[in-house]
């Protein structure tokens, strides 16, 4: 019997950061070291300028991990999938077109009605990091951004 391999198809990402907007929010959604293991592995970044600055990275830092740095936020909504620490903002909703998957703190729990609406229209699949919770019942993507957030506040 003769076996040939089956080449398995790698799909590429298309990941967009954009820069955050809420007050006093100095993280990112992807460091510049996260950013060199996903474009080593084949998968596009898109970095807002400046979106790392005030966690103190670079545009210069993001480029040389490979990814695009871009000047505008509607081109940071136009990836496959988009990342950021805060939810999304009713108009970064209306930048993005659709069928995206959107990672984030989404804080359903006080957003309004039509927020959640909004997404479902566009048909984005998003995911709240902070519902997420691991074997032991622990919100463990919150704990750690609190102790970040606690040793930065020092």
């Amino acid at each position: 019997m003769l076996f040939r391999s089956v080449a398995r198809k790698k799909s590429k990402l298309y990941i967009g950061v954009p820069k955050e907007g809420s007050f006093q929010e100095s993280r990112v959604a992807l460091v510049p070291e996260a950013v060199a293991l996903l474009t080593n592995n084949g998968h596009s970044v898109v970095i807002e300028t400046n979106a790392g600055k005030t966690a103190k990275f670079s545009d210069n830092d993001y480029s040389e991990a490979g990814a695009q740095i871009v000047h505008n936020t509607e081109d940071i909504f136009k990836a496959n999938i988009v990342m950021k620490v805060g939810p999304p903002t009713l108009e970064e909703i209306k930048l993005m077109h659709g069928k995206q998957t959107f990672f984030s703190a989404l804080q359903i729990t006080v957003q309004p009605k039509n927020y959640i609406k909004n997404l479902i229209a566009k048909k984005v699949s998003a995911i709240a990091f902070d519902t997420i919770k691991d074997e032991d019942g622990i919100f463990s993507v919150i704990r750690s951004m609190g102790e970040i957030a606690g040793n930065t506040a020092v």
